[in-house]
C-alpha cells in the first residue's frame, strides 16, 4: 500500500497560493504571486530532490496540473530529477470539467475522489504518491483521512490575503513531527505524520 504524502508551500500566515510566479493564480484579486522565489537556494533544492527521489505517482489538482503540464515538458534534461519524473510517472488529475489529460501517462479521476484515491493507494506499491500543491485537493482529501505524511515549507513572509491550506471547515487533525530543518534563506521544513484526532485537556490552578 502507498503512502499519501503532500508537499505544501505555505507563508507565515497559512497562504499557498502563486509561490512560483505573479500570473500563477490570481483568484480573488490576489496580487502576491512569486512570494516563494526570494527564498530558494541549495538547501531548498536538495530537500526537494529528497522527495522526489521517492515518488512513485502523482495525484495533483486541476490547477496545479496545469501550471505543471504548462512548464515541466518542456524541460528534457532526463537527469533533472524533478523534470525526469514528472514527464514520465503515473499523474491523477482530480477535475470534474477536464476533458482529456494530455500530459505523457495522465489520467483524469472524476466522481468518487475519496473512494478512487484510496484504491489508487491499496495498488500502488511502487514509491509514494505525491501531492504537490492543490491545496483545495488536499484539503478535501484530509476530511476522509487519505493523507498520511505532509512536508510543510513554511517561508518567513506575511501576505495578509489569499487561499489559506488550513481554512475554517479542515477537519480537526492531530499530527507528530517527524523531521524538522531551516534552509539557509530561513524557510522551515517540518515534515508531519497524521496521528488522528486531537486530544483535549485543561491547565487547573488549586485552589
Amino acid at each position: 500500500m502507498a503512502k499519501l504524502t503532500l508537499t505544501q508551500f505555505v507563508t507565515l500566515d497559512g497562504v499557498y497560493q502563486a509561490p512560483g510566479g505573479p500570473k500563477e493564480d490570481t483568484r480573488g484579486g490576489f496580487t502576491h504571486g512569486g512570494w516563494s522565489f526570494p527564498y530558494a537556494d541549495d538547501d531548498f533544492g536538495a530537500f526537494i530532490t529528497g522527495v522526489f527521489d521517492r515518488v512513485g505517482a502523482f495525484l495533483l489538482g486541476r490547477r496545479t496540473y496545469d501550471i505543471f503540464a504548462g512548464a515541466w515538458p518542456k524541460v528534457t534534461d532526463e537527469s533533472d530529477p524533478v523534470a525526469s519524473r514528472l514527464n514520465s510517472l503515473p499523474k491523477y488529475v482530480v477535475s470534474t470539467t477536464l476533458d482529456k489529460a494530455e500530459w505523457h501517462n495522465s489520467t483524469i479521476i472524476s466522481g468518487d475522489v475519496a473512494a478512487e484515491v484510496a484504491r489508487l493507494k491499496r495498488e500502488h506499491t511502487d514509491g509514494e504518491i505525491q501531492i504537490h500543491g492543490s491545496g483545495a485537493l488536499a484539503r478535501s482529501l484530509m476530511a476522509h483521512d487519505l493523507i498520511d505524511e505532509m512536508h510543510l515549507l513554511v517561508y518567513p513572509v506575511v501576505l495578509g490575503s489569499g487561499l489559506r491550506l488550513f481554512a475554517d471547515g479542515v477537519p480537526p487533525t492531530r499530527f507528530g513531527l517527524v523531521s524538522s530543518s531551516v534552509t539557509s534563506k530561513g524557510v522551515a521544513i517540518h515534515t508531519y505524520r497524521t496521528a488522528g484526532r486531537p486530544e483535549y485537556g485543561a491547565f487547573e490552578l488549586d485552589e
